[in-house]
């Protein structure tokens, strides 16, 4: 992987890591980050993983629940004290008791979840036992898709920002922006006004490449899709520009897009990038297959291309007693497909093959040697069922659910209270088929959200933990090595 901060930058991240195995001497944790594009579903991931762990879900592929070796889980005040909570609580109560999907993630936040636990050696047994602290560290992955930008100078962000901008469906798009750029003079005096009106041009045809109809995924810099609390500042207000001079004349609007640029990086990205991402121990990764393939070859190619971005800005490696000292690496990366439950579970093994075939060449573009690499299809929450209906003489395999009001399919609309089941399609059995520019992939699958579902209550009226997909398997390979 390319060295995307300076050597000044490493010596930090060096000191903050020492300061981070001190305190950890005495007080195992793992920090593991939760990533992944728009409407992925990292929150929903989140207080899925926390629900089940915290009120005893069922999750028999978690050895250390499997074995009875989990004495409790609780959680506990996180030990950044400069970044936001992530609100679990919130969270749960919409999905337990409001039946909505809570709000995506709009900027960073973490959570500490403790676990106390037995060990699986009857021997280490006798001992006290063991605890492990989990910091789960939430944030956007279009973020995370602008770390490739710290090794790159403005002309070669402008050149390959408009090459983008200029092909496929984004041509229609970015129309107006292009239009704009072309019609300056960027040797010119700058104005603000121009600068703001580059920007908002830039930033409404992003906008307008996450559509459900396009679901494009490549869309850097990512902060002007989600900005938080530097919304307005001048380190995002610049865009890419065509017919750059190699000498900027002092003043102009070129000079003013390079040095906001510039302080994008050193005021944006390198922070994020030193006191969150080299920081973590093992990570998430969270897609969207079936929107993607819904809206077709075009946005399956972006979001393979997206996640090679992403994948080359961790810091893989295995376990080292010598450099790990002052040097933290992912040696774990899951890359998970949600909405597991939107298909039948006989479609189940071609969507995870779906998924190791993006994960391939995301892996061969970031090389991730030294770092384990698995992927998995999910539902964090299961907000379906199964069942069969006859057609005919045919049996079809159904899910059933509650599709969320306004959800419409064959043109019917739904009204969010009625269950209804539908026959979701079929997914390709050759992977390669949804890359294929006459590909079909996208008219076999029927795609609807669907509501949270009501949960369950045991004898004595309790409600049970959040169903979910495969959130076991996930949890066995992000923290399964740490609580034996």
């Amino acid at each position: 992987m390319a060295r995307l901060v300076s050597l000044g930058d490493e010596a930090l991240i060096a000191l903050d890591t020492i300061a981070g195995r001190a305190t950890g001497v005495f007080s195992p944790s793992l920090r593991i980050g939760v990533t992944g594009l728009s409407r992925a579903g990292k929150t929903v991931f989140i207080t899925a993983l926390v629900h089940n762990l915290l009120h005893g879900g069922r999750l028999p592929l978690l050895d250390v629940v499997h074995s009875n070796r989990l004495a409790r889980a609780f959680l506990e005040p996180q030990p950044d004290d400069g970044v936001p909570r992530f609100a679990y609580e919130t969270h749960v109560r919409d999905l337990v008791e409001n039946r909505v999907w809570p709000d995506s993630t709009r900027a960073i936040s973490e959570l500490r979840l403790t676990l106390e636990y037995a060990s699986a050696n009857r021997w280490n047994r006798l001992l006290p036992g063991g605890r492990l602290h989990i910091d789960i560290v939430d944030y956007p992955g279009e973020w995370l898709l602008d770390l490739p930008l710290l090794g790159k100078s403005y002309a070669e962000f402008s050149a390959e920002a408009l090459e983008l901008a200029r092909s496929g469906s984004r041509a229609a798009l970015s129309a107006d922006f292009l239009a704009l750029a072309q019609s300056l003079d960027l040797q010119a005096p700058a104005t603000e006004a121009q600068a703001q009106d580059l920007a908002e041009a830039y930033k409404t045809y992003m906008q307008a490449c996450r559509h459900d109809g396009l679901a494009l995924s490549t869309l850097p810099p990512g902060r002007f899709l989600m900005p938080g609390d530097l919304e307005g500042s001048p380190a995002l207000t610049f865009a890419p520009l065509p017919g750059l001079a190699e000498k900027p004349a002092r003043g102009s609007l070129q000079a003013m897009m390079e040095r906001r640029f510039e302080s994008y990086k050193s005021v944006v990205i390198k922070p994020f990038f030193r006191h969150h991402i080299a920081r973590l121990d093992r990570q998430i990764v969270l897609i969207d297959a079936m929107q993607a393939m819904n809206a077709g070859p075009e946005a399956v190619r972006d979001l393979e291309r997206a996640l090679g971005d992403i994948m080359s800005c961790f810091r893989p490696g295995g376990p080292s007693l010598l450099t790990g000292l002052w040097q933290r690496s992912i040696d774990r990366v899951l890359v998970a497909a949600t909405k597991a439950d939107h298909l039948h579970h006989e479609d189940h093994p071609k969507m995870e093959a779906i998924v190791r075939r993006l994960v391939q060449r995301a892996i061969a573009k970031a090389g991730m040697r030294g770092a384990r690499v698995e992927s998995l299809a999910l539902a964090a929450v299961r907000a379906t069922r199964e069942a069969t209906v006859r057609q005919g003489r045919e049996r079809l395999p159904v899910i059933v659910g509650t599709p969320i009001a306004g959800e419409t399919i064959d043109g019917e609309t739904f009204d969010g209270e009625t269950e209804t089941g539908i026959f979701p399609g079929d997914l390709p059995d050759d992977p390669d088929d949804i890359f294929a520019e006459d590909s079909a992939a996208q008219d076999t699958h029927r795609f609807v959200r669907f509501r949270p579902p009501t949960l369950e209550r045991d004898a004595q009226g309790a409600t049970l933990s959040l169903p979910h997909i495969r959130l076991d398997k996930a949890l066995q390979f992000l923290i399964g090595d740490r609580v034996t």
